[in-house]
């Protein structure tokens, strides 16, 4: 009842704030967005997909709040569609959620509530979290999909740079998820329930090593069957470190982060499928220098390790589990190859700002397998045994982002190459393609 009473109030604060060029921080506000995308791949990394194939995504995002003293109301639309004629598709739920109500909360803000000089911010209802270095738990911006939450958040600052984030929520997922209703775009709520379950927390601390911050995390992860879900009833607890100093112009930037992660899974979706034990780890190193002058260049070095499971023992293949790939490796969509699972890669990163209307990057990583018996990353390709060694390749990732009208339009060009290495000439289910190429363009509309 209460999120059909959002879905109402969004519709009527739309007609108020669309006439409305007030710049008050009360009363009714609408924004969004519109994104087109064209994106195509040919000779994929990753097997059960075409080849080939070319892929249209539209993604529309309104968002209508209202805000009265400490209470603001939230409601969001986001409506995302991909046309595609290639049958059979890569295209998921990845791609496809239409009519979905992203966010419908309530959130007040207690102000000092705890004390003098802190702020306590509560939401509840549906929800988008970004946590901390958002590899575990974040709002994809990529993606033409979005991660939902239902549940309630609390985020408090106190005094001496400190603050904390406490969440409790139950993990939306995506539909529709069968093939037919991907295919034509159908209007399916998304579901949550009590069988899959995420809550944890991070505190951090500013004004450390010149600068930067550190903040130490944790989070449960719990999923169980349903009649018409089977999955592998993973009880994931992953604790997390990270220090970091956000770049700036004219100094060293750092970010390191080390996670965790321990529990049970069950080795398939069969429910008589063996439960093991989890211990599993992941890894990010990172050291920069931004330049003042000119286009502001940053260059970086960076150092990524997601453990990946081998015969016996514990399971070992780290579970990245909402987290967002592009920020520190490449893009989803049609590609959607590299993520934090059973991989090594360092790599380096240049990026510019010519003008504030314009900016880019170029990044290159050497790509290897943490196990060589375990799936490369998020391919799907692997050889059992062993026998196909561990040197996947090496990626050139690039992109191009220019505001065409300032804050109204902006249009982005991303590519990838993918020269695959000895693991794929080796392994028994590779897709047996070359040099994986990716491209997608794409104007995003604001208002």
């Amino acid at each position: 009842m209460a999120i059909r009473f959002l879905v109402a109030l969004a519709a009527l604060a739309f007609p108020v704030a669309a006439s409305s060029q007030t710049k008050a921080t009360e009363g009714f506000h609408l924004s969004g967005s519109i994104r087109l995308r064209y994106e195509t791949i040919a000779d994929t990394a990753r097997i059960g997909v075409p080849r080939a194939e070319d892929l249209v995504n539209l993604r529309t995002i309104v968002t209508a709040r209202y805000t009265h003293g400490p209470l603001a109301i939230v409601a969001e639309l986001f409506d995302s569609r991909a046309y595609d004629d290639t049958a059979p598709s890569a295209v998921s739920s990845n791609e496809v959620d239409p009519l979905e109500l992203s966010q419908a909360y309530l959130g007040v803000d207690f102000g000092a509530a705890l004390g003098r000089g802190s702020d306590l911010r509560v939401q509840a209802g549906r929800l988008l979290l970004d946590i901390g270095s958002r590899r575990l738990i974040a709002t994809p911006n990529y993606r033409n999909t979005t991660n939902g939450f239902t549940g309630i958040r609390a985020d408090l600052s106190l005094p001496g740079k400190r603050s904390a984030i406490l969440f409790y929520v139950l993990p939306q997922q995506r539909l529709p998820d069968d093939p037919v209703g991907i295919a034509a775009n159908r209007a399916v709520f998304d579901r949550e329930g009590f069988d899959a379950r995420l809550w944890g927390g991070s505190i951090r601390q500013g004004g450390v090593l010149g600068g930067g911050e550190i903040e130490l995390s944790g989070y449960r992860f719990e999923e169980r069957d349903r009649p018409d879900r089977a999955t592998r009833d993973r009880r994931l607890s992953t604790l997390g470190v990270r220090l970091f100093r956000p770049a700036a112009p004219g100094r060293f930037d750092y970010d390191g982060e080390v996670m965790r992660q321990t529990g049970s899974t069950r080795a398939g979706l069969a429910p008589a499928a063996p439960l093991r034990p989890v211990a599993a780890w992941f890894a990010h190193a990172e050291v920069g220098y931004q330049w003042q002058r000119g286009w502001k260049p940053h260059v970086s070095a960076e150092f990524d390790y997601a453990s990946g499971d081998r015969p016996g023992g514990s399971y070992a293949r780290f579970d990245t589990l909402f987290g967002v790939r592009r920020a520190d490796f490449s893009p989803s969509g049609l590609y959607n190859a590299i993520n934090r699972a059973n991989l090594i890669t360092p790599g380096v990163r240049l990026e510019v700002t010519p003008s504030k209307r314009l900016d880019a990057f170029v990044s290159y990583r050497e790509l290897w397998l943490a196990s060589r018996f375990d799936a490369f990353a998020t391919t799907g390709v692997a050889d059992p045994s062993g026998r196909a060694g561990r040197y996947a390749g090496r990626q050139v990732d690039a992109r191009v982002r220019w505001w065409a009208v300032p804050k109204r339009l902006q249009l982005e060009a991303d590519g990838v190459l993918l020269d695959k290495g000895g693991f794929y000439a080796r392994a028994p289910n590779s897709p047996g393609t070359g040099t994986t190429a990716y491209l997608s363009l794409n104007a995003t509309a604001f208002f």
